[in-house]
Parts: C-alpha cells; structure tokens; sequence
C-alpha cells in the first residue's frame, strides 16, 4: 500500500468552511433570529444529498449509456438506484425537522429572504432533468419561474442537463433491445391476447350474474370493463399505441413497454429478476420525491397556510400541484393495468425457459 500523508478529520471534511457557512439575514437587521440557522442548515443539507444524488444517477447515465449493458452491470445500476430512494427517505424524515419551527418563529426573518426560494435549487432541477422530466411536463408557471429566477448561468447548466439523455430515455431504448417482443416458433403476445380474453370473460360472467348489483351498477361496471379491455387492445395494437402516445397518454414506446409488462409478468425466472428490480427501484425513485413534495406542501401549509412563497409563486397550491405531475416514470407505476393472474400466465415452451432460468441444483431423481 502507498505511503500517504496524516489526514486530520476536520481538514479531510472541510469543516472550518461548512461550520461557517450559516449566515442568517436576520443578523444584518438586528439580532439574529434563532431558528434561521435551522432552516439554513436544512437546505444546506438538502443540497449536499441533492448532490449525492446526482453523482449516482450520473453514474447510472455512463453504464447505460453503453451499447450493451452487462448483465453484472445491473446489479451496479440497482445498487446505486436503492440508494437514491435510501436517501430520498431521509429527505422526507427531515420535513419533521423543519416543522419544529412555528409560524412565528418563521416569520422573524421570512421576509428577509426575498425572492429567494425553492425554485433556484438548480441541484433539484438537474435531478428531475436527469431522471427525465421534460420542460413540456411541466405547468406554465414552473417554466416562468426558472426562467426568471435563476442566474443565467445556472439556466444554461438546467438548459444543457434537460437536452441531455436521460435516465428514461436510457430504459426506453434498454427495455426496446430486450428480446421479449418475438420469439422463434412462439406467439407469445398472441398467447397473452388470448388469456387476456379469458380473464375479462371471467370478469364479465362475475358482473352480470353477481346479485349484489342493481342496473344501474352492473351497467356501469360492465361499461369499465369495456375500458379496460380496449386498454388492453391498445397494448397490443401498434397503431392504436402509436395514437395513445401521440395524446400524451403513455411515453414509453410500445416494444419497451411490452418487455417491461414480460419482465413483470415473468420476474421471478432469474434472468429477469434484476431487471425487475432495477423497474421496481425506478418506481421507487418517483413515489420517494412524490412522498417527499407532498409532505413539502403539508409542511409549508402548516407554517405559512395560505400566503404566497418568498419566490412569489401560490406557495402550498403550487407544491400540491407539482405532487402527482412531476413524475418521470409514470408508466412503470401503470404497469399493473396489464398483468394478468399467475395461473393465466402463458406458459412459456421450453426453449424459452431455459434462457431465462439458472440452475443451481444438479440433483437428479
């Protein structure tokens, strides 16, 4: 091992320049007020894990990125994935924190804080951009905020990232490479149709003779399962696909989002396994920041209740708003619209099986 110098913990971590980094504004006005420097140090402390987030999702871009994408990378990409959401909890758990503070304690210097807010955290910017929320995703007012209240410079950088790849984009064209559209001498989406009818002629048989249900209730629920049978039909028809995406409805493309419905439906063959959780991992990421801008809107309507935010935006309608809007992988989440029963799973020839299975035990009876 090479010889290397002392290292003195507080130098190793910067300390003399994070320990001073709180400056509260209140100071320059009077005497400091005292919770400013736990609101400080909570922001400070979100932008150091924002940061941390950004170099694993970085990281994750470069490895798939690749043409091809080893299957022992994957592990790598999920690992890194897990701790995204590991961190993102700590996010949410730091809002409890942040509500010690009263409305009054924060309105000893809220007022010295404008126009500053929220909405200048490039940090946050980049990760959405990152994971692959687009400009035209978001509600007018966001984009007239970033435009107005970030530094030109750092409009440049949220410019660049959001013309950049993205983590979706990336699984889109991953998911599309994925074998699982054809298969030699096996029309297994052919094979799926057909349980699917099966499943839905069930579900017909159920509504219609179930005594529970009175006209008006049977009628209606019949009319959804109509819904949900041309959901399906969608699935599976390109044109009708094409039509659906077209309108917004969906982002993935249909040959990725068939592998992903495969992969769900057949995730416990080991080949399949981890790139269901990479799925699951990817879902995780956007139910993490939903949880954590939801309780972000709850927080802020605690402390402030109706007024505006120091940026000048509606303050707790607008975080509310952003809740369920801003997600990148809102496909994986409806993933489950198309999953079938386990017994009504197609099953797969042989061939097929063996090229998703491992086998560990060389027992023979």
């Amino acid at each position: 091992m090479k010889i290397t110098s002392p290292v003195y913990y507080g130098d190793y971590l910067q300390l003399g320049k994070i320990l001073e980094a709180q400056a509260p504004e209140s100071s320059k006005y009077g005497t400091a007020a005292h919770d400013e420097t736990l609101f400080i140090i909570i922001h400070q402390t979100y932008e150091l894990w924002f940061k941390q987030i950004l170099h694993e999702l970085d990281s994750v871009t470069e490895i798939m990125q690749k043409p091809f994408v080893p299957s022992t990378d994957l592990s790598v990409i999920n690992h890194r994935l897990e701790r995204v959401t590991t961190i993102q909890q700590i996010l949410v758990d730091q809002i409890q924190v942040m509500e010690t503070m009263t409305t009054l304690d924060f309105m000893e210097f809220r007022d010295y804080l404008v126009p500053a807010s929220g909405f200048q955290s490039l940090q946050f910017r980049l990760v959405e951009a990152t994971l692959g929320i687009k400009p035209e995703q978001r509600m007018e007012v966001e984009k007239q905020f970033f435009t107005s209240r970030l530094k030109p410079e750092d409009r440049k950088k949220l410019d660049d990232r959001e013309k950049s790849i993205s983590v979706f984009e990336l699984l889109e064209i991953w998911l599309s490479r994925m074998p699982f559209s054809e298969f030699a001498g096996f029309d297994f989406w052919g094979a799926y149709s057909t349980a699917v009818d099966e499943m839905l002629k069930q579900d017909h048989e159920i509504i219609s003779t179930n005594p529970i249900l009175d006209d008006r209730a049977r009628a209606m629920e019949l009319k959804n399962l109509e819904m949900t049978a041309e959901t399906f039909a969608t699935l599976l028809d390109a044109n009708k696909y094409a039509a659906w995406k077209g309108a917004g409805k969906v982002r993935l493309s249909q040959k990725a989002m068939l592998s992903a419905v495969f992969i769900y439906l057949y995730r416990d063959y080991p080949a399949l396994q981890m790139p269901f959780k990479i799925l699951n991992s990817l879902v995780e990421v956007d139910e993490k920041f939903t949880t954590w801008r939801y309780r972000h809107a709850i927080m802020v309507q605690r402390i402030l209740g109706t007024k505006i935010g120091t940026g000048g935006s509606s303050g707790h309608e607008y975080l509310k708003s952003t809740t369920e809007r801003n997600r990148a992988f809102i496909d994986l989440f409806n993933l489950a619209t198309f999953l079938i029963p386990k017994n009504m799973t197609p099953k797969l020839p042989e061939h097929i099986k063996d090229q998703l299975d491992i086998v560990y035990d060389n027992f023979q009876s």
